[in-house]
């Protein structure tokens, strides 16, 4: 697979998938690029589908740049340019679509569409007391820990008694395990120190937003200390806003075929 050194020092591994417009998916914050392996099949059969792992996940190279956010999503930026595109549409998923919006809204000439799901701009209290368990986790146990924890937040209910969760949660343990636990936890306190309300007034490109109704990691609705995906659909214009049904935070995996409909009719118009 192929490998892109940027001007930051950071190796970014990357792959590419199907062709046609090229879609750009951003991971969450443990996981890696096999965040997106349900959907990555799905999106190739439409596009030219480009998976990569931010730096200290997987099989990239590098630490956390100074700047928070917005150094990550020059990093991004940095690897679009670097890979030879000169636009993409980008499809970011939790701390992913975080640093999608970020990079859209610094970056409007190298993003085409953007597709964010699972996410709030701004952590509500409950959010961060959540993560400071997962960064407890991290230290004393690793990141196997953390994925049991997180899946027990993140997925609905109902998807524990498909026949296919338990193969998805040892899924989940071996792409944690690929996770440097430094760069979980800085991943971590780089969203609780972040606040994107500045950054939401300022996209330009035609957004849209997935959500899942049983999200309690970044729930539709937060408490009023967040900023999430109800108080965003009124300020991003033209935003166009689905909730499934039956779905936690990780939406990616437990509703592919639903996320990939609504996002190939938003690309398609």
């Amino acid at each position: 697979m192929p490998l892109v050194n940027l001007p930051g020092g950071e190796t970014i591994w990357y792959k590419t998938t199907g062709s046609g417009r090229p879609l750009l998916q951003i991971h969450g914050s443990a996981f890696g690029h096999k965040n997106f392996a349900a959907m990555t099949p799905l999106m190739a059969e439409h596009f030219e589908t480009i998976d990569f792992d931010l730096p200290g996940y997987g099989e990239s190279k590098g630490t956390n740049r100074p700047g928070g956010m917005e150094g990550l999503a020059e990093v991004v930026y940095e690897f679009i340019v670097a890979a030879g595109y000169e636009k993409v549409s980008i499809h970011g998923t939790s701390f992913g679509a975080m640093i999608g919006l970020t990079l859209a809204a610094k970056h409007p000439e190298v993003v085409d569409r953007l597709i964010l799901s699972c996410f709030m701009a701004r952590y509500d209290l409950a959010a961060r007391l959540m993560r400071a368990t997962w960064k407890l986790a991290a230290k004393d146990s690793g990141m196997r820990a953390v994925s049991d924890l997180t899946s027990v937040a993140g997925f609905a209910r109902s998807y524990y008694e498909r026949p296919e969760a338990d193969a998805q949660l040892d899924a989940m343990r071996d792409a944690f395990s690929r996770t440097d636990p430094v760069a979980f936890i800085a991943g971590t306190e780089t969203i609780e120190k972040t606040d994107l309300s500045d950054f939401v007034a300022r996209i330009q490109a035609p957004t849209l937003m997935i959500a899942g109704a049983e999200d309690n990691m970044t729930p539709f609705r937060p408490g009023a200390s967040g900023l999430g995906m109800s108080r965003i659909a009124d300020i991003i214009p033209g935003v166009e806003t689905h909730v499934i049904s039956e779905c936690g935070h990780y939406l990616v995996l437990e509703q592919p075929e639903q996320a990939r409909d609504y996002i190939t009719a938003f690309m398609a118009r």
